[in-house]
């Protein structure tokens, strides 16, 4: 018997790119919410969510999500994606499922600082809820 089920991986990875096609939706509801003079910016910053979000989840986040148990409210730091995570599908696949509602967790709330930050500020932001906050609720 194979350890991991073709049907199951390839499963996962179509959640995946569902949920990553929130994220043009998210970005085109905040650009119709906001003057026309920033939806450029808008566009930006969802796209840094994915890029920035997607880099700190595998360093760190992904670790603290998925880590062995530290008093029930965070995972033991394991930086990268190592080891085996359990499942009928390989651990990447469910890495990039992860990976993906990470980043549109983080495109989520953007909405609320439209129009009202910087870009650094808010690529700071960005990488704040994707390395620390999304993954400590998460675990």
């Amino acid at each position: 018997m194979e350890k991991f089920s073709s049907a199951d991986t390839i499963w996962v990875l179509i959640g995946a790119f569902l949920v990553f096609s929130m994220q043009p939706g998210f970005a085109m509801v905040e650009a119709g919410f906001t003057r026309a003079k920033n939806a450029a910016n808008i566009v930006m910053k969802n796209v840094m969510d994915m890029s920035l979000g997607s880099l700190v989840f595998w360093i760190m986040g992904f670790g603290l999500m998925f880590g062995s148990d530290i008093g029930g409210m965070i995972g033991a730091p394991a930086f990268f994606v190592t080891g085996d995570y359990g499942g009928t599908y390989t651990s990447s696949a469910f890495f990039i499922f992860q990976t993906m509602f990470c980043a549109t967790a983080a495109t989520i709330v953007s909405r609320a600082m439209a129009e009202r930050t910087n870009f650094l500020v808010y690529c700071l932001y960005s990488v704040l809820i994707s390395a620390v906050v999304y993954p400590i609720s998460g675990h």
